[in-house]
């Protein structure tokens, strides 16, 4: 849930001031997006240094809790703080370097992953904005059909899923569409060529649309002929697995929980092995973030209002693949 005050970041950062860098949480802070520019959190207040490009936008659109200043001065407010947390997981080693010889009356510490803690839980605003992004994917994938019916090659069909976005009102893809027809589905990141769909052909589609700042992801099969036994089970394994998923999740269920419940419904069917990916990630202002949900990574338990995808898939190389996806708000 968005921080409501400066002392909430603090007490998180654990330090007397902070400095954020990271365009992604500079715009969860202020609502702006920019490409220069810092957040310096300090018990008082939030103040957005940025330079003359952003100033006037800025003091015009920025969060009302946030003040506005000239980056120039920047160096004067670091002057006085003795201590300051950094996003560490963000900066570069030279950017640091920079830092600590540019404000050498500040010490600068390692605060890393603050606020993708606070951007797990998204408030009313953020849900609005991802749901609307929902809704343009679905629509888009709703269109695909159509377009499965005459010659098209998988550069264009992700071609058009981009057009059909900015059409819908999206402010972008939340990344390049996966388009995979035939063996090309068994990769499961393929990136789309000039491959000319084939009646029989799997189709494979991950899109996702993006709408304020937040991303939807989705990902789809598509059949263009009448589908063998095999691909038919793995298919109907696949959406049980999905829906098993779905239905355990709620607030406090861990990312190793909803992994083993998928898992155990592809391992009953001899699929596991062919499972190379994780259940899914949390997703909002990017398209990965929060925590993977799957058995290799730390243990998280999910929070109210927090957005996970469920998208599990086989591939078998040189075959097909498979992979069925949506998204999910955690209640």
């Amino acid at each position: 849930m968005r921080p409501r005050s400066a002392k909430a970041l603090l007490t998180a950062a654990k330090t007397p001031a902070f400095l954020v860098s990271n365009p992604v949480n500079i715009r969860y802070l202020t609502g702006l997006s920019l490409s220069s520019g810092s957040v310096l959190v300090t018990p008082s207040r939030l103040t957005l240094f940025t330079d003359a490009r952003y100033l006037e936008m800025a003091q015009k659109k920025a969060e009302k809790l946030i003040t506005v200043s000239d980056s120039s001065l920047l160096p004067k407010a670091l002057a006085s703080i003795k201590e300051c947390g950094v996003e560490s997981e963000w900066i570069t080693v030279e950017q640091f370097r920079k830092m600590k010889a540019k404000y050498k009356n500040t010490k600068f510490i390692h605060t890393p992953w603050i606020l993708d803690e606070f951007r797990r839980s998204k408030d009313e605003d953020e849900l609005r904005s991802f749901k609307k992004a929902q809704r343009i994917t679905r629509e888009m994938l709703r269109r695909v059909p159509a377009l499965l019916r005459k010659p098209i090659t998988e550069k264009e069909l992700a071609w058009q899923l981009e057009v059909w976005a900015h059409e819908l009102g999206a402010d972008a893809l939340s990344f390049p569409a996966i388009v995979g027809f035939g063996t090309n589905t068994s990769i499961p990141h393929h990136t789309p060529t000039t491959r000319k769909l084939v009646k029989g052909h799997i189709v494979q589609i991950d899109v996702g649309a993006k709408f304020g700042g937040y991303c939807a992801d989705q990902s789809q099969v598509f059949f263009t002929g009448k589908p063998t036994a095999f691909q038919r089970h793995v298919y109907n394994t696949l959406l049980e697995a999905k829906d098993a998923a779905i239905a355990a999740i709620k607030p406090g269920v861990t990312n190793h929980t909803l992994d083993k419940v998928a898992r155990t419904i592809l391992a009953r069917e001899g699929m596991e092995d062919y499972f190379s990916h994780a259940l899914g990630h949390g997703v909002g202002l990017e398209i990965h973030e929060g925590f993977s949900l799957s058995a290799k990574a730390p243990q998280v338990k999910l929070l109210q209002n927090e957005i996970v995808t469920i998208e599990p898939g086989v591939y078998f190389p040189g075959k097909f693949g498979m992979r069925v996806e949506e998204e999910i708000i955690v209640l």
